[in-house]
């Protein structure tokens, strides 16, 4: 079975290599824009966000024990408690749907369940805190509260879904540790907390966005972001001095590695086709022209509502951009149903992330979190459109 994909594979892509007229200006163009958004997402998105994410999920994989991550987000965990911080890390963690995927396998390979484990994976980039009073700000205060209610929402009701349909796929006793220490040293759970706090807060403050307006408690904190992250960086440095002996410095770094050679390639192949099919965000590069999208997600209907959840699973949106897109797309025409399906699907899937989601729980699990995404922002969507 494993040649017969390879031989498919290699036929697929000789067929593209003999049939893609290489010498039309659109496909230039859209093979330029392509890298142009694959570069972008580097120096964006991977020094500040995909770094300490990689590294919060090598801690996770070592320094957290799968008896209590299996306690508090397994099958048989509090479902209330379980669900309840899932659906909302979200207000914590101000990441992309790239970003969030380290954090995600890094639970689910402690031996958390698919229901939390894919509730956290949506909320992570849906509920961040900062995009929804963007969305209250600028596309107004209605839009603003049916984001938040319908991102929290979803997060439970996906997590829930997922669980239910492959509740017995995942048996707690499988050993699924990326790596264990073989000198692990004791800690207090203080200095555990402190440990993983100074990790998030890095990832917290140097990915901190610009914000639109240039006043105030977000645009504070930009201005003196990277004083604020080095701070925290010289407290991890003595943290791991004082508190981890060679052997757990060193088993952090190859963990770390381990989830970056597994996400990393994938991210990048992911990007380069998104780009390559609808470009960055306001260029009208892609080989699919924006405005076509523009055209199909006009007025209230179920078609325009769930060709905008598609459309939003599908592009890739970096923290913060979905909102001036969709301002842009609403005076274009679009109506405010598919704007918060848009909304609801977009900054929690991506093509990027799908494939690297179905590299950490397969093909099956995966296109059903797709499939609930895209459902519940077209049904949502639509409801809203009707009530607005």
């Amino acid at each position: 079975m494993q040649d017969r994909t390879k031989l498919i594979f290699i036929i697929l892509i000789f067929l593209l290599f003999y049939f893609i007229p290489f010498n039309s200006i659109n496909i230039q163009s859209a093979i330029l824009e392509a890298f142009h958004m694959v570069q972008e997402y580097a120096r964006e998105h991977v020094l500040f966000c995909l770094i300490p994410a990689f590294f919060i999920a090598g801690a996770i994989s070592l320094f957290i024990s799968k008896e209590a991550v299996i306690k508090y987000f397994g099958a048989k965990a509090n479902k209330i408690l379980a669900y309840g911080i899932a659906s909302v890390s979200g207000t914590i963690l101000a990441v992309c749907s790239c970003t969030v995927l380290p954090m995600f396998a890094g639970i689910y390979s402690r031996g958390a369940g698919i229901g939390p484990a894919s509730a956290f994976l949506y909320s992570g980039p849906a509920i961040n805190i900062l995009a929804i009073i963007m969305t209250g700000r600028i596309l107004g205060a209605e839009m603003g509260i049916a984001r938040a209610v319908g991102a929290v929402v979803f997060s439970i009701v996906i997590g829930l879904s997922m669980s239910l349909f492959f509740r017995d796929k995942k048996p707690e006793t499988e050993d699924n540790d990326i790596l264990v220490s073989s000198e692990i040293k004791k800690r207090t759970l203080t200095q555990n907390a402190i440990y993983f706090l100074s990790l998030i807060l890095i990832l917290i403050f140097a990915a901190w966005a610009k914000p639109k307006e240039p006043i105030g408690f977000y645009s504070s904190v930009y201005n003196i972001k990277w004083y604020l992250t080095v701070g925290v960086l010289i407290v991890l440095f003595f943290i791991i001095i004082k508190w981890f002996n060679k052997q757990e410095r060193k088993d952090w770094v190859l963990s770390t590695w381990i989830f970056a050679q597994q996400i990393l390639p994938l991210l990048f192949a992911g990007v380069f086709v998104a780009g390559f099919l609808l470009g960055r965000p306001n260029t009208d590069a892609g080989i699919i022209p924006s405005h076509y999208v523009a055209s199909l997600v006009g007025g209230n209907s179920i078609l325009a509502n769930f060709f905008a959840s598609i459309s939003g699973a599908f592009m890739y949106f970096a923290t913060l951009t979905e909102v001036p897109i969709l301002q842009g797309l609403l005076g274009s025409g679009m109506g405010k149903g598919p704007a918060l399906a848009l909304l609801l699907s977009g900054p929690a899937v991506s093509l990027p992330s799908m494939l690297v989601i179905r590299s950490i729980i397969g093909t099956k699990k995966t296109l059903t979190y797709i499939t609930l995404v895209i459902i519940l922002s077209t049904f949502v969507g639509w409801i809203y459109g009707l009530l607005f």
